[in-house]
């Protein structure tokens, strides 16, 4: 579904992703990694939004510069940052993007969507009035609405408590199930260990580790955790001034 081949971005004097290399099927595949790792230009060029300085990248078979517009029929993309009206409803936020994407029948779709996601009796309320886990939901519901192939997730479960959280992976796990890639960044380790099919980790533009998070564990050692993998695998600040986190972390086990 995604094929990525020496892919880069850079910024003036600043490579934010450096000649990355991945193949993504259809699975939940989580892109790991500290802040300024390249995690969200790597998404901003899957999903078309800016274009890569070199290499290539084929989404569902298409490329994300030669053929940006097909690739955008084929995906969808929910940013970490809300993405609805809040002076809106919710059915009115859903019915837009129907009518962007020129759906067909598009008030049973938007129905349908708004079930799907559990948000069908209170769609004629206002979104400022919805909670945190309800407007995640709504974000999903308008991703949907156009039934993609690929969907791209940024954070999904940032600031939502347990539940909220708990019941955005429901979702997430049913359309996998469906038949839907997901691609998704997050910082929640504990999340990726338990949901995602494979992980990469990502760090200063390059993929340190890539398999699923039970092969990455394993190598670290018994009683590891993702959490391991990843100081094991991303040079800190710290690190990088002679102050090793490893001995850090197995100091704090020891008291």
């Amino acid at each position: 579904m995604i094929e990525i081949k020496k892919l880069s971005r850079s910024f003036g004097n600043l490579i934010a992703v450096d000649k990355l290399d991945l193949d993504v099927g259809n699975e939940i595949f989580g892109l790991l990694g500290p802040n300024g790792a390249g995690k969200s230009t790597t998404v901003m060029m899957l999903t078309t939004l800016i274009k890569p300085s070199s290499g290539t990248a084929k989404v569902c078979g298409y490329d994300v510069v030669r053929d940006s517009k097909k690739v955008r029929s084929k995906i969808s993309y929910v940013p970490q940052d809300m993405a609805v009206d809040r002076k809106l409803t919710g059915r009115e936020n859903v019915l837009l993007f129907a009518k962007l994407y020129g759906i067909p029948n598009r008030n049973s779709k938007v129905d349908e969507v708004l079930e799907m996601m559990a948000l069908s009796d209170r769609a004629g309320d206002l979104v400022k009035t919805y909670s945190g886990g309800m407007r995640r939901r709504l974000e999903l519901a308008q991703a949907l609405v156009h039934e993609p192939e690929v969907l791209f997730l940024d954070e999904p479960t940032l600031g939502l408590d347990i539940s909220g959280r708990r019941k955005i992976w429901e979702h997430i796990r049913m359309l996998k199930a469906e038949g839907m890639t997901i691609f998704m960044t997050t910082h929640y380790l504990e999340e990726a260990e338990k949901y995602c099919n494979r992980v990469a980790i990502i760090d200063k533009g390059r993929i340190t580790a890539i398999g699923t998070p039970e092969n990455l564990i394993n190598d670290i050692g018994e009683n590891a955790s993702l959490n391991d993998v990843f100081l094991e695998k991303v040079k800190t600040p710290e690190d990088q001034a002679g102050f090793n986190s490893n001995q850090f972390r197995n100091l704090l086990r020891r008291k």
